[in-house]
């Protein structure tokens, strides 16, 4: 007869645990944006880049995955960077580019990128494509930001595969319309921390990795991605770092 108002009250106890452990943290933190599933997308399931985000590979059977993928990818010395310039890549986040997902769409491809990896994604008013402000996972840190257009250099878009690195590994020979698509084609593009995207600036992944060590495998991959999908090669210390990435 004891056993049972124990009972009732373990039945009217449970549900007041189980909320509290759903709703614990801050708002916005790292951990509820790990725990919604928020993350980003695993660069094996998105090959195109046109869903949000770079999620981090951790199982053994994706690991493998990358490394057979990054094994395709071709090395070659690099190249001189004598007549590089940004300009050599058409206008920064033009929307008149052929061959890409976002590309003719009315938008340019910062707002695009912005759009595509932000949460509580809120515009300008009158506008459909100008970001203002939103939640988003950086990658490259782990951590959700804040971010409002007023900070805009808080956030900055990477080019994976930078443009000089591209530059000096081939593009230097395409045409003009190559190398705009590459600037703005979605694969090749992550917002991410301002500092890290500095701190990369035209770098290679033996030179340079996310501060983040659990996306380091994905990173690389999306190199291999981008590399694979123009037929550009990687230099051997960086193809050497990148398979040691998904060991």
């Amino acid at each position: 007869m004891r056993a049972r108002p124990a009972t009732a009250l373990s039945a009217l106890l449970l549900p007041a645990l189980l909320l509290t452990a759903c709703t614990s943290g801050t708002p916005g933190s790292s951990t509820d944006h790990a725990q919604s599933g928020a993350v980003g997308t695993s660069p094996l399931q998105n090959p195109d880049g046109t869903r949000p985000g770079l999620a981090p590979l951790t199982s053994a059977a994706d690991h493998k995955a990358g490394r057979d993928l990054i094994g395709k990818v071709r090395t070659a010395a690099a190249g001189p960077r004598t007549g590089y310039d940004r300009d050599q890549f058409g206008p920064a986040w033009t929307d008149n580019v052929d061959g890409t997902a976002l590309g003719h769409n009315n938008c340019d491809t910062r707002n695009d990128l912005l759009a595509r990896d932000g949460r509580s994604v809120q515009h300008k008013d009158g506008s459909a494509c100008t970001v203002t402000s939103m939640t988003i996972h950086d990658p490259y840190t782990g951590k959700d930001v804040q971010w409002t257009k007023a900070q805009a250099t808080k956030i900055q878009i990477d080019h994976v595969m930078p443009l000089s690195y591209d530059w000096q590994m081939g593009a230097a020979k395409w045409d003009k319309a190559k190398r705009v698509k590459i600037a703005n084609d979605p694969l090749n593009l992550i917002p991410a921390d301002g500092p890290q995207n500095s701190a990369k600036g035209d770098s290679g992944p033996s030179e340079w990795l996310p501060a983040d060590p659990k996306i380091r495998c994905s990173y690389v991959v999306r190199f291999a991605q981008v590399a694979l999908k123009y037929d550009l090669p990687v230099t051997p210390a960086d193809k050497q770092t990148m398979l040691a990435q998904c060991s």
